[in-house]
């Protein structure tokens, strides 16, 4: 008895480093997702709390001169917005509400570009939000530009909806639990020989490779390719990085128009559309998703 013991111990003690590796990559996962420096701030908590109030204030006297005094209503809404804005610049404040609400101010003044801007700012943080995702819904469809993704693009993302639908904050939850489970069920193997267990461990084993892969074709993906947003009036896409270049197409791209950066070469942009048409436009006329993140 004695000599099985011993025989097991290598076993064992193999088994626990692996947990303890096994945690160890799923803290360093979370940090490398989740963490980021903290901004600077140059506004104390009771400034910050009095901007919020101010902002909120405005927006709620604006709804209620939208009728009457839509000239005033509208001044509002951009001072309510500006205060928000603040809170995020200068007091290091970023979340999914405050983001929503500039959103909201924006769209309230039918500025398109920016209210889809903060929208997709917003979902970041709160993807899974209903009314988030119903007024970025609503604020696409008054898009002057009707740029639709190549059916190939649409029939992937019906396959692979996982990928597309969740969020990577999501992805990166369900990767961990899975992960963790593997190796909990698969120390449980070690001890109890049940044949349903070689089947869960499977199951597991490839759910969290599902989606650890969704979350590495992202980081991939997305590395010096960030999304962005027209934000100003008909903008002109031209075939080079200087106003003397030709125009790309035969008509202007107009606010709430979505692309993807490719490469930033001194004050021009050379974007990637949703139809993956390229094109060169000024960094004056746009914003990036990250930029205030």
């Amino acid at each position: 008895m004695n000599d099985t013991h011993d025989r097991n111990k290598p076993v064992i003690r193999r088994m626990k480093l692996k947990t303890a590796l096994s945690v160890c990559l799923c803290v360093f996962l979370f940090a490398v997702f989740f963490t980021k420096p903290l901004p600077a701030q140059s506004l104390d908590t009771a400034e910050v709390m009095e901007l919020y109030r101010q902002a909120r204030e405005m927006f709620r006297q604006a709804n209620e001169l939208a009728t009457s005094d839509p000239d005033q209503a509208e001044q509002l809404y951009r001072n309510s917005a500006m205060r928000f804005e603040k809170i995020v610049r200068q007091g290091g404040i970023r979340n999914g509400e405050i983001f929503y609400n500039i959103g909201n101010a924006y769209f309230k003044i039918s500025d398109i570009g920016r209210a889809i801007l903060n929208y997709k700012r917003a979902a970041l943080f709160i993807p899974n939000d209903l009314n988030l995702r119903q007024n970025l819904q609503f604020a696409k469809a008054r898009r002057i530009d009707r740029i639709e993704e190549p059916q190939r693009m649409q029939v992937l993302k019906i396959l692979f909806f996982w990928h597309y639908d969740l969020s990577s904050h999501t992805r990166m939850i369900l990767f961990t639990v899975f992960f963790i489970l593997f190796w909990v069920f698969a120390g449980f193997r070690l001890f109890f020989s049940k044949s349903f267990l070689n089947w869960l461990i499977l199951f597991l084993a490839g759910f969290s490779f599902l989606f650890l892969g969704s979350l590495a074709i992202d980081t991939i993906y997305h590395y010096n390719r960030e999304p962005g947003v027209i934000i100003n009036h008909e903008v002109i896409a031209r075939k080079g990085d200087s106003i003397s270049y030709e125009s790309s197409f035969k008509e202007p791209l107009h606010p709430g128009t979505e692309f993807t950066l490719i490469e930033k070469r001194g004050s021009w942009y050379y974007i990637e559309l949703p139809d993956f048409r390229r094109c060169w436009v000024p960094e004056a006329d746009v914003e990036l998703v990250m930029s205030n993140l």
